[in-house]
């Protein structure tokens, strides 16, 4: 037990898994994690760095409350992250964007995922031959870490991406690559076990037979996946008007086809992807909302997944020698991802902006590479599995701390950061005057949705013919606010008494005042008193209560849309 660990009083070491126990740590987790992400994000770096960093304190490298007799508890956690993680994941993969990209996804893909794995097998294994002098053993250790650096984590850079709202081309490119390099190192995996089987004469299985046993389970776990994806989507024809009942059937089909991969040995993630990829291809238009309320679900289950990342992680156990290996692992890895997808992206003509930041945004490490060491670490283990285990905790310690800043770095510095935008986000970041401007209601005396008191009938209704509002804010004489006329009201008047609308004027007919906004209020606070007010017209007022114009639900919301629409179209024709 650590130093760190010792100054716990003992019955904070918690060491029985109890329901109490486990309803408190997870309590924990999520305060813990969600606090440390809000610290961590007005230093201005990502959030999962803090997910990560109260793992590594409350974990197995600092205090100890989630400690081995813990974790194995709260695994299934795990697994439900990772298959949100996959199935929203299969969501990007549109076969448009398939069709117009491939040739770029396939050749970076290859050559980041290809050439670290050259380069972390010769580096390693002749840092290791010259510590070790074993020739064997440090071609042994090359050939499995330059397998297990080709893959990417998937779950720290979706997690930026989405945080930072990105849209673009170096966001589409790069989820094509995190979806898929896994597979890769899978590949080169199963090829590097079965020479090392040769040269340490540890090798059970030939091959031929490990390669069939990856293509049976990429084929079966992809077929599972569509086939839920199906199911799914027909299930969901019943309930596209019920969000929480097609939330329940989607996040059911979720959690049960990770829980069948799981049961029958297949890659969850690669199930999950798959499963996306039909509903967002192949599924009812309508069928979109699902992706919107399980997107909604999956922030609590991030922040305990990352919080469990860390909280494996183990710093304490690492010796000079692994810890030397782990910085040559680190170093000839982050080297061959850049240069392997800088290539990529050149010879497939990518983007400039691609080519340029790619290189910052694979550098993560995590699930597959854990999972894959794990592995190694069982069929070696009379040899130098340790070792594959304490070298890829202490480098995902590394890179799971670094690699979301650099993705952060890249994403922003590509200008995409903010681009994928919805309306909701539209609604917290504009403004009633932005609406305002949008319809040339300009805050002034002069603007066609204020009138005076004083003013005739018949003036309001020419102006009603003339400007697209269909309110006014009424002021008294000094531009104070009085009250607010509706094109509804007008009528409503002129049908009473039609005979003496010229004697009228906008006194006569205006309606009492129930709210106001300022030209500063959010939208989503203006829609909050559409509702709570049940108006569709709201006056913008200044300090001193001086109607500068008014606010309309249509408006608001022809506004919102249009700028979606525009920021999305102008992504596109930058791609």
């Amino acid at each position: 037990m650590n130093i760190l660990a010792r100054i716990l009083p003992d019955w904070l070491r918690i060491n029985a898994v109890t329901t109490l126990n486990l309803t408190l740590l997870v309590g924990s987790m999520l305060l813990l994690g969600s606090a440390s992400a809000k610290l961590f994000q007005r230093l201005k770096l990502p959030q999962v760095v803090g997910y990560i960093v109260i793992g590594i304190v409350i974990g197995q490298s600092g205090f100890q409350l989630l400690g081995p007799a813990v974790s194995p508890a709260l695994a299934p956690i795990n697994s439900m992250a990772l298959a949100l993680i996959g199935f929203m994941i299969g969501a990007e993969l549109k076969v448009s964007v398939i069709k117009k990209y491939g040739k770029q996804f396939l050749s970076i893909l290859l050559f980041e995922s290809i050439t670290p794995f050259i380069l972390v097998g010769l580096c390693v294994s002749l840092v290791s031959f010259l510590l070790t002098g074993s020739l064997s053993l440090s071609l042994s250790l090359g050939l499995i870490l330059g397998s297990i650096s080709a893959a990417t984590a998937p779950a720290a850079t979706t997690d930026v991406l989405k945080e930072n709202r990105t849209r673009g081309p170096l966001t589409t490119t790069l989820l094509g690559i995190v979806a898929m390099d896994d597979a890769v190192a899978l590949i080169l995996y199963a090829i590097s076990s079965s020479i090392v089987g040769a040269l340490t004469g540890s090798g059970s299985v030939s091959l031929g037979g490990q390669l069939l046993t990856l293509v049976y389970s990429i084929g079966v776990s992809a077929a599972v996946g569509l086939g839920f994806g199906f199911a799914l989507s027909l299930l969901n024809r019943t309930a596209l008007n019920d969000d929480g009942r097609i939330l329940a059937f989607s996040l059911g089909a979720i959690f049960l086809c990770a829980g069948v991969c799981d049961a029958l040995s297949l890659n969850s993630i690669l199930a999950m992807m798959a499963m996306g990829f039909f509903l967002v291809n192949y599924a009812p238009p309508k069928m979109k909302t699902t992706f919107t309320l399980v997107d909604k679900f999956t922030p609590p289950v991030y922040v305990l997944f990352f919080v469990l990342v860390g909280a494996k992680l183990d710093i304490w156990s690492i010796s000079t020698l692994t810890g030397l290996l782990a910085l040559v692992y680190v170093f000839a890895r982050t080297i061959g991802k850049s240069i392997g997808a800088v290539t990529g992206a050149f010879l497939s003509k990518a983007p400039q902006t691609v080519q340029k930041y790619i290189p910052f945004c694979l550098l993560s490490q995590a699930g597959v590479a854990i999972g894959l060491s794990i592995t190694a670490g069982h069929e070696y283990a009379s040899s130098f599995g340790s070792e594959i285990v304490l070298i890829i905790t202490a480098t995902t310690f590394i890179v799971q701390l670094v690699g979301p800043v650099c993705v952060k770095y890249g994403v922003t510095a590509a200008g995409e950061c903010g681009l994928n935008l919805i309306e909701e986000d539209v609604l917290k970041l504009c403004t009633a005057s932005e609406v305002a401007r949008a319809n040339r209601l300009d805050c002034s005396t002069t603007c066609p949705a204020v009138v005076m008191e004083t003013a005739s009938i018949r003036s309001i209704i020419d102006s009603f013919s003339h400007f697209p509002n269909t309110g006014y804010a009424v002021t008294k004489n000094g531009g104070a606010l009085a009250g607010v006329i509706t094109v509804e009201h007008l009528k409503d008047a002129l049908a009473i008494s039609a005979d003496f609308a010229d004697s009228l004027v906008a006194f006569d007919i205006m309606d009492p005042v129930v709210c106001t906004c300022s030209p500063e209020t959010s939208l989503a606070d203006v829609y909050e008193l559409f509702d709570r007010y049940a108006v569709d017209i709201i006056p913008i007022t200044d300090t001193n209560n001086t109607a500068l114009g008014v606010i309309e639900e249509p408006a608001v919301y022809h506004f919102v849309r249009e700028k979606v629409t525009t920021l999305h179209l102008q992504t596109e024709e930058e791609r």
